[in-house]
């Protein structure tokens, strides 16, 4: 069974070739191997801000979610860790009916300032942005909302010549085009993935790098969108979006073997920022396992069959 599997794609690989179009949002970009430009280091030191959240969910019911949120924000300078930011706060994420809707109301817990407000989290279920498919988004789902919206709050604020976000640029949830219009022109992100396509059906990464340059080099697609290679011999091409004046200033952070070729300083921030499951059930069990929150486990039987089946396996 595998062999046949392995012998097609092999022959969709072959097909692919340097004359293919890149497609991007409603427009195409023809394959230009003049469009390449070399990536050349800078002795000057800058400070970059480093930017990453991580998540967990903690107790979820048809009605309700409780959310753990973490951001990290790591500022180097050439390659020394200076400041640093560390946020963290839980959201309760609670179904509405509003104007003959349901809406989803969250409520931020933290010991510090909130990030940024609630009222940016007050969402309709069946919002296009949020909805999967016929069916109206989750509670859970406000959870990776807040977790964004956190970290361009960060990014926002962060005092640093540059900052650079894990991800995109693109919006994908309600009202989040507002809030990136609002970022310095100093910020830009890094995608470790892309779902952008050509019009062969190629992965555009593997096509650039293919027929890149030698050296480091970036790619630009249209002013908001471009391929980067950090280091002259990683395996990974990277989407990036924003500020490009950051990227001769990145190229010593991506010589680390661990990552070659992507910025240690987002490696070290997701470390940071990480929720690991040992301390999700940690905080879970403190919740769950506290006498005033026995009327709860009442409504988690209406979502634990799931969980149920797995431990079985």
């Amino acid at each position: 069974m595998l062999p046949p599997i392995s012998a097609h794609l092999h022959d969709l690989i072959q097909n692919f070739s340097e004359k293919d179009t890149f497609l991007l949002d409603d427009t195409t970009v023809a394959f230009d191997q003049q469009r390449y430009q070399r990536i050349f280091d800078l002795p000057e030191t800058r400070t970059i801000a480093f930017v990453d959240g991580g998540q967990a969910e903690i107790v979820r019911a048809g009605n309700f979610t409780v959310s753990f949120i973490r951001i990290h924000a790591q500022i180097f300078a050439d390659l020394k860790k200076k400041d640093f930011q560390h946020h963290e706060f839980f959201v309760v994420t609670t179904a509405n009916w509003h104007h003959d809707k349901i809406w989803y109301k969250s409520v931020i817990f933290t010991e510090k300032e909130k990030l940024f407000p609630e009222e940016q989290l007050f969402v309709d279920s069946a919002d296009p942005l949020l909805r999967r498919g016929a069916e109206r988004a989750g509670t859970d789902l406000i959870m990776s909302m807040a977790r964004r919206f956190a970290e361009l709050a960060v990014a926002k604020k962060i005092n640093a010549d540059f900052v650079v976000l894990d991800g995109t640029l693109e919006a994908t949830f309600p009202g989040e085009e507002k809030v990136l219009a609002e970022l310095p022109s100093t910020v830009c992100a890094i995608a470790k993935s892309s779902s952008l396509l050509t019009q062969k059906g190629n992965s555009p990464a593997v096509l650039l790098q293919k027929y890149g340059l030698t050296q480091p080099w970036f790619y630009p697609l249209n002013e908001r969108t471009a391929f980067v290679k950090l280091h002259a011999n990683a395996k990974h091409v990277f989407r990036f979006a924003g500020n490009r004046e950051v990227l001769p200033y990145l190229l010593p952070h991506a010589a680390d073997a661990l990552f070659l070729g992507y910025p240690y300083g987002l490696v070290f921030a997701d470390k940071m920022a990480r929720v690991s499951n040992q301390e999700q059930k940690a905080l879970s069990a403190r919740i769950l396992l506290s006498s005033e929150n026995k009327d709860i486990l009442e409504y988690l039987t209406t979502q634990d069959a799931h969980a149920i089946l797995d431990s079985l396996g």
